[in-house]
């Protein structure tokens, strides 16, 4: 007798069964993360839908039932359906003709099978028909899932051939669904591929690696990636120990996970190697500045005064990454300087870079002192004019 899904609130969801309705009966069944998330009692963010129809045929059948419809991966075979809830992408059967590596040429099927046989890894080539929620397995997932090991289906080193993402994807998901000891036939070819990585878009590699480190504790599969020469592939600045430290002192601070701050753990601190690896990894502008931001870090003996001066965010990833605490930090919004260049103009100074001078002067005293009201500021800059 197959294994079924546990009763799951996604599973009985309207809008869903309308879906599958307007496909047609034994037309779809849920695949991927809904199905491996549901068995394991993970929440469940993005459902997809396997088809034996062609994209034509989908598209004519959910504009039939009244259910807009995008061609966003049409090439191929993904049709997304756009629902009230979430929207599903539909992705007719398929097998691969050629691959490169980096992209598959491929041809649409009709055997469930065969589009299960060129999925990654085992785990991930679960089906479950949508009415009786009995699960297909054709490579063993339900066995590998049942003990958290991650293992490609078939042979390891052609599936990563086919897309050598493959190697981040296996410890992205060796982090989040893994348990030890890992697969051996993975590791090993991931270790003996590792340099094709090389060969791949930089934002891709960026991409993986961000959702890598968002996840609760990639550490011990960071430390294991140093180890197999794979994080050298794709990060040869890295120092895996940083990252250890840095989500000990997030457990202790209660503070939550964040991929950049994480990043810049691995980094030298190093302004001119983190705008490099920012570069590399095509990260955004906003990113980019935090990274370097968190690459300065030094002695800060005044938290508040540090996020003052260079913003809440980048000022928790110096502390955190410096080992301090940040209780300070808590609840507290940097206040407004309190004293603007008129101020001074008005007690005889004469507009200009002397202004400016006193403005920074007294501003400085105020951080020092811990950010005092109007009046306090006041006599500072009474202190400051009598020099």
């Amino acid at each position: 007798m197959r294994e079924k899904l546990p009763p799951a609130d996604w599973t009985r969801r309207a809008e869903l069964a309308e879906l599958v309705a307007a496909l047609g009966p034994g037309n779809a069944r849920y695949v991927g993360g809904a199905v491996r998330d549901t068995l394991l009692g993970c929440e469940v963010h993005d459902i997809d839908i396997a088809t034996p129809l062609e994209p034509v045929e989908v598209i004519a059948r959910l504009e039939a039932a009244g259910i807009r419809s995008v061609p966003t991966g049409i090439k191929h075979g993904t049709i997304t359906a756009i629902r009230e809830g979430d929207n599903v992408e539909i992705t007719t059967l398929r097998r691969d003709l050629t691959t490169d590596g980096r992209h598959a040429r491929v041809a649409f099927s009709q055997d469930w099978r065969e589009d299960a046989a060129r999925r990654d890894f085992t785990i991930n080539a679960l089906y479950a028909d949508p009415h009786t929620l009995e699960v297909f397995d054709w490579f063993g997932g339900l066995d590998d899932l049942h003990v958290r090991r991650v293992r490609f289906i078939g042979d390891a080193r052609q599936r990563i051939r086919e897309d050598h993402l493959r190697i981040l994807r296996y410890f992205r998901f060796q982090a989040r669904f893994g348990s030890q000891p890992a697969d051996e036939e993975a590791e090993s070819a991931c270790a003996e591929l590792a340099p094709m990585l090389k060969g791949l878009s930089r934002e891709r590699i960026g991409w993986e690696l961000q959702n890598l480190l968002a996840l609760p504790d990639p550490a011990p599969t960071v430390a294991r990636m140093a180890e197999l020469g794979v994080l050298g592939a794709i990060l040869p600045e890295a120092d895996a120990a940083g990252l250890s430290r840095l989500v000990a002192v997030e457990t202790r601070e209660a503070i939550a996970a964040d991929p950049i701050r994480r990043l810049a753990a691995l980094l030298p601190a190093d302004p001119g190697i983190a705008e490099q690896v920012a570069a590399r990894l095509r990260l955004s502008i906003a990113q980019k500045k935090r990274l370097i931001l968190a690459a300065r870090r030094g002695e800060e003996a005044d938290p508040r005064g540090l996020a003052y001066r260079i913003g809440t965010e980048a000022a928790l990833d110096r502390l955190m990454l410096a080992g301090r605490e940040t209780t300070a930090l808590n609840g507290w919004h940097a206040p407004a300087f309190p004293l603007k260049g008129g101020a001074i103009v008005a007690r005889g100074v004469a507009a200009g870079p002397e202004v400016a001078r006193i403005l920074r002067a007294v501003e400085a005293d105020w951080i020092a002192e811990g950010f005092p009201d109007a009046d306090r500021v006041a006599e500072l800059l009474d202190k400051r004019l009598m020099r």
